[in-house]
């Protein structure tokens, strides 16, 4: 065993000395100083919370508990930000279950709805074959087409200026 799980186990053996699963560790402390200086150090904290002693309350604290918490009551809070503060402080929140429950649905709703649209689902399209979504393209771009032939037939006739004509 290495120091390192050694130190969480430490805890168990102080809590339980005769667990046979602690048998390890008591041979780990006993070979390791470092160990064996962590579980005295232990040993000597549990020791001294055994001997600490609870104060005990006033005889009158359960009265003077309920005189406070009844005039905390019955003060009227000063502003709007005053009673929702103490309306969340008092209150068992059972009222805000049903907007938070439904703020919640809104939420999911909407990330839903948008994780559902930024995956791109297949549509119902049918799937064309290569040659039909290149005439499609051709169709589209078709005027770009027509004007790069226009452009073609301007410069066709500089070219047979160039040429004598024949008379």
């Amino acid at each position: 065993m290495i120091c390192k799980d050694c130190q969480p186990a430490i805890l168990d053996l102080l809590l339980d000395p005769a667990a046979p699963a602690n048998a390890d560790v008591r041979a780990h402390i006993e070979s390791c100083p470092a160990c064996a200086e962590e579980f005295k150090s232990m040993q000597a904290t549990f020791a001294l919370l055994d001997t600490w002693q609870a104060p005990d309350p006033s005889p009158y604290f359960d009265q003077k508990l309920a005189v406070r918490l009844r005039e905390e009551q019955t003060l009227a809070p000063a502003g709007w930000f005053e009673q929702l503060k103490s309306r969340l402080v008092f209150n068992t929140g059972r009222q805000f279950r049903p907007a938070l429950a439904g703020g919640l649905a809104l939420i999911l709703l909407v990330g839903g709805g948008t994780y559902a649209n930024l995956t791109g689902f297949p549509h119902s399209a049918p799937e064309t074959s290569a040659a039909v979504q290149d005439l499609q393209i051709l169709d589209k771009n078709d005027q770009a087409l027509q004007t790069m032939d226009q452009l073609l037939q301007d410069d066709a006739p500089a070219d047979d200026s160039t040429t004598q004509p024949s008379s």
